[in-house]
This record gives C-alpha cells, sequence and structure tokens, in this order.
C-alpha cells in the first residue's frame, strides 16, 4: 500500500509552500469527494495530500461594494445556506443545492468541483453565467483568470503543477436581475447533470430584454457562455416565441461545436427544453 502523508495548511503560503517541496507529488484536499472516487479508481498517484479546508482566507464568503468574492474551500451545503449569496447569485445557490447527496454537499467544495474539470460540474455553468474570475496561488505568486478559461478539456485544466485555487469572484449582477439553474438526471436526485442550464436576464423599463447570459453545462467540450444566443435576446420582448427560439439556436450553437453523434437526437431537444425552462423562470413565462 502506498504511503501518502496528511500535511495541513494554516494558510495559503503555507499550502503553496506544502504543495511546492521537492521530490514531492502533492496534491490539495478539501472535500476529497473526487479525490476518493479517482483513488479507488487508479490508486494513489501522491505522496502527499495538502489539507486545504483549515486555511481561513478559502472558507469565507464576502462582499465589496461591486463584487462577490467565495473562497474555493467552502462547502456546496456552506454557499448554499449563505443568505448573501442567495440574495445576490440565486443561481448559484441553486446549482450548488442540485449537487449529489447532504453528504457530499457538506464534504465537496466549489474550488474542487471547478479543479476536476468535469463537463458536468454543476457549479461551472453557474458561475461561468456570472463572469466569475479564479484567483490561483502558485510559487510564483498569484494570478487572476476568468472561470471559464481554467477547463481545457475534460478532466484537464489551466493549472500548473503546485498551483491552487484560492477564491472565486464575480460582479453584483445589475438590479432587477433574475436567474435560474436548471437540470436534467438520469433520476431525481444524486444525479450526474446529462445537461444543465444558467440564466440571467433583466428586461428594461420598455419591457425588453436589456441584459442576458446563458451558459450550459455538459454541452459543450470547456465551458463557455451562448453569446450569441444572447445577442439574439437583447432588445427584444420575452415571450414564449421568443424563448423557443433561443432554445432552437442553443441546439444549433453546440451541434456546430460537437457535431452530430449518438447521443445528439437526444441531446437536441433536451437543450431546447432547458432553455425553454431557464428563460421561463427568469423572464416569468409560462407554456
Amino acid at each position: 500500500m502506498t504511503r501518502v502523508e496528511f500535511a495541513p495548511a494554516a494558510s495559503v503560503r503555507e499550502a503553496v509552500a506544502l504543495l511546492n517541496a521537492p521530490e514531492m507529488r502533492a496534491l490539495p484536499l478539501a472535500g476529497g469527494t473526487d479525490l476518493l472516487v479517482m483513488m479507488r479508481r487508479d490508486g494513489a498517484w501522491f505522496d502527499r495530500l495538502v489539507d486545504v479546508s483549515g486555511v481561513p482566507e478559502m472558507r469565507e464568503i464576502t462582499e465589496s461594494a461591486d463584487a462577490i468574492r467565495v473562497g474555493a474551500a467552502v462547502t456546496f451545503a456552506e454557499a448554499a445556506a449563505s443568505s448573501l449569496l442567495r440574495a445576490a447569485a440565486p443561481l448559484l445557490v441553486e446549482a450548488c443545492l442540485s449537487v449529489g447527496s447532504p453528504q457530499i454537499r457538506n464534504a465537496g467544495t466549489l474550488g474542487g468541483n471547478i479543479a476536476n474539470a468535469a463537463a458536468c460540474a454543476d457549479s461551472l455553468p453557474a458561475l461561468v453565467a456570472l463572469d466569475a474570475t479564479a484567483t490561483i496561488a502558485g510559487p510564483d505568486g498569484e494570478r487572476v483568470v476568468p472561470v471559464a478559461s481554467i477547463t481545457l478539456t475534460p478532466h484537464r485544466t489551466a493549472l500548473a503543477r503546485g498551483e491552487l485555487i484560492v477564491s472565486f469572484a464575480f460582479p453584483k449582477l445589475p438590479p432587477g436581475a433574475r436567474s435560474a439553474f436548471v437540470k436534467l438526471g438520469r433520476r431525481n436526485a444524486q444525479a450526474i447533470a446529462r445537461l444543465s442550464m444558467a440564466a440571467i436576464g433583466r428586461v428594461d423599463a420598455g419591457g425588453c430584454v436589456d441584459f442576458i447570459r446563458l451558459a450550459p453545462g455538459a454541452a459543450l467540450p470547456v465551458a463557455a457562455r451562448l453569446t450569441a444566443v444572447e445577442d439574439s435576446l437583447l432588445g427584444a420582448a420575452p415571450s414564449p416565441a421568443l424563448v423557443a427560439g433561443a432554445g432552437a439556436r442553443a441546439a444549433e450553437a453546440m451541434i456546430a461545436v460537437t457535431g452530430r453523434r449518438w447521443s445528439t437526437e437526444y441531446k437536441e431537444v433536451a437543450i431546447q427544453g432547458l432553455v425553454e425552462q431557464a428563460l421561463g423562470r427568469v423572464f416569468g413565462i409560462t407554456a
């Protein structure tokens, strides 16, 4: 059996130092819900686990004049219970509540969800729709990158060896904006997303869309907003026909990237339905 050292860190600086010690294959540990599954399949490919769950700045949810900051070691349950996030980013709360079981939500973290880089990650489309950035610490200091740029391919990220996601930040939504997160799985509970959709929108005083963001989950190889679909909605009055058209354009955008494959017949219809459901909630449209 491989011997693995457990090393708790009390600060970001200490965590980075432990991750970059010479001749050590080290990984950060927060909730461990993905790591334990991979270890069961592949065994241990590391010598040290650096526990970051006790790093204070990675456990905080804070507010500034124009932005919200969420520590990467905040659990899904903690994010879902946050009154600040419930008011400022309801779609992120919905995404966190959709994750696994209560046990997984109590242990799993937002940082781990993004670093694992699974296409089906529930928090990813919500953070992308929020235009969130990630602060990443490493041996050369800190850098800030868009969350949408972290995933390069499924389970492969832009994180260099020895780097650590410290926190996420996103600008506050404009007054009057509403949001929704919807998810499609094989069952109603503890389901991995087959597809998901995060939506944020607002209408102006004249009843036309003046703010819109759409980000799908598990539909594209990497996280991205559906900017062409967003552009088609700006300046239009919300209606059943408008959101149906947006669903059709979302399906076209997905197929343009992925091509047609065995699952397309199902996903083409499913993504249309998710867009209609999400935008229907955002704009108060019932079928």
